[in-house]
């Protein structure tokens, strides 16, 4: 290879090793201008010189020139073209993740657990990847002048003679941050398997804050194993607080769904017991309903046949409540125990005008019984009032003796006043229709005023208004 230089031949600088080296230095060190640099996709090249780190060069394929060494170029003065040759030392960097880098601790770690307040001694183990994130830091502060750094020499293998340069720096780390973690986040060294990528996470944090100083970055940094004393007193006494514990959570959980449970059933039942009584009460709601609605509908019926029975016989039911009324009264009077005059009982009647003038109104089968026994004594209660009665078709009826079709205010057979004829009219307090009585039959209530029809000199009847809608003559004129 001298020789070719000397000739000014063009070289080629390139590695091609072992995938577990970090660093590789190439054993020339003069280059002519035109040299072929070959750097791989995994790699970079670094150029040095006098001690400085100069040119960096990624992956691809260069033709040495001033363009693309302009540090090295200005440093030798290089003319440009030619065969001018420089010194220069070049090292590669492998980029290639370095993977599964073992590590342990060499000795116990002391823990306090909280949980028991016993201190136990615990060991650890694992593994970790390694990967070159700064070249220049790399060669500057950790290789220097050697020729190649390997991952051998980065923990104690006991073969390079530089091994163990990391050795400190991880069992510092994880020793005295592994019980600090545990402590502050309060995790039971017998759960501890639970927590080991919370636990490695922790640890690839804090070494990675001083490898950053060397050029080197741990992508992942694992604790595959926590050494737990078995055969300690105190390891053993926490395994039986631990146990003991346990139970007892588990016992009193075990109560608690018990409790719980039976909890469940008597509400359970309760609600049953709240559902049969109502639908029980529902059902009995139902019946008395159905029952109701029974008696309505029979009551109905047997209305609608007495109501039918008194059309049939041609009254109302107006004139049976009075009917009704006047064989009170007539009862009354007569077996009331009136004191003196002749005829007994029935002389009692006669002495009684107000009671018999009231049961003049009662309709024609009533009137036609009293007709021999009443007289002319009827004559003495229609001074003390009547019955009112409304119209009937063809004009008024005589209260004391039956004439009907009185047109008159007066009865031209007796002399007895007729009653004033009365406009139907509707109660307003509990809806009754067509009442033609001056109280209403159902709720007692009054008729209001201007309800009493009169008849006009003209001829017209059965007028409500203040004016005749004939003649025009004022109601009171006639």
């Amino acid at each position: 290879m001298e020789q070719e230089k000397k000739k000014g031949l063009i070289s080629v600088i390139k590695y091609e090793g072992a995938n577990d080296v970090f660093v590789w230095k190439h054993p020339t060190e003069d280059f002519n201008l035109g040299s072929q640099l070959i750097v791989h996709e995994s790699q970079e090249a670094l150029f040095f010189c006098d001690g400085r780190a100069l040119d960096l060069f990624g992956s691809g394929r260069y033709t040495l020139e001033t363009q693309n060494i302009p540090v090295i170029s200005e440093l030798y003065k290089l003319p440009t073209g030619g065969d001018a040759i420089f010194h220069s030392e070049v090292y590669f960097i492998n980029l290639v993740t370095q993977m599964g880098i073992k590590w342990g601790t060499d000795s116990k770690v002391r823990l306090f657990d909280p949980a028991s307040g016993l201190y136990i001694e615990i060991g650890a183990c694992g593994n970790f990847n390694l990967r070159v994130n700064d070249s220049r830091k790399l060669i500057i502060k950790l290789v220097g002048a050697e020729r190649s750094l390997a991952q051998g020499e980065i923990l104690d293998n006991g073969i390079a003679y530089r091994s163990g340069m990391f050795k400190a720096l991880v069992m510092n780390k994880v020793k005295s941050n592994l019980a600090r973690v545990i402590k502050e986040q309060n995790i039971n060294i017998l759960e501890i398997d639970a927590y080991l990528d919370t636990l490695s996470e922790i640890m690839r944090s804090v070494i990675n804050e001083t490898l950053d100083e060397y050029g080197l970055v741990m992508p992942e940094f694992y604790i595959t194993s926590v050494i737990t004393p078995d055969d300690d007193p105190n390891f053993k006494r926490l395994k039986q607080q631990f146990a003991d514990k346990t139970l007892k959570v588990r016992e009193e959980e075990i109560r608690r769904a018990e409790a719980e449970a039976a909890q469940g059933r008597k509400i359970l039942e309760a609600q049953t017991a709240a559902q049969l009584k109502t639908v029980a009460a529902a059902g009995e709601a139902e019946a008395l309903k159905i029952k109701a609605q029974a008696e309505a509908e029979a009551y109905k019926m047997q209305a609608e046949a007495e109501a039918r029975e008194m059309q049939m016989k041609g009254y109302t039911y107006q004139q049976e409540t009075a009917r009704q009324v006047g064989l009170e009264a007539m009862q009354n009077g007569i077996t009331g125990g009136g004191n003196g005059g002749s005829g007994g009982g029935l002389g009692d009647i006669a002495g009684l005008g107000v009671t018999l003038g009231a049961m003049g109104g009662v309709i024609n089968m009533t009137k036609d019984a009293l007709d021999p026994i009443m007289g002319n004594s009827a004559k003495v209660g229609a001074g003390f009032g009547s019955i009112v009665q409304g119209d009937v078709p063809d004009g008024r009826q005589c209260p004391v003796c039956g004439t009907k079709g009185i047109k008159s205010n007066f009865c031209p057979n007796c002399g007895a006043k007729c009653p004033e004829s009365i406009a139907a009219w509707d109660c307003a307090k509990c809806g009754a229709k067509n009442i033609t009585s001056r109280f209403c039959p159902d709720c007692g209530a009054k008729r209001p005023e201007g309800t009493t029809a009169w008849d006009c000199s003209c001829g017209a009847r059965n007028i409500t208004s203040k004016f005749c809608p004939d003649c025009g003559k004022m109601r009171g004129d006639e």
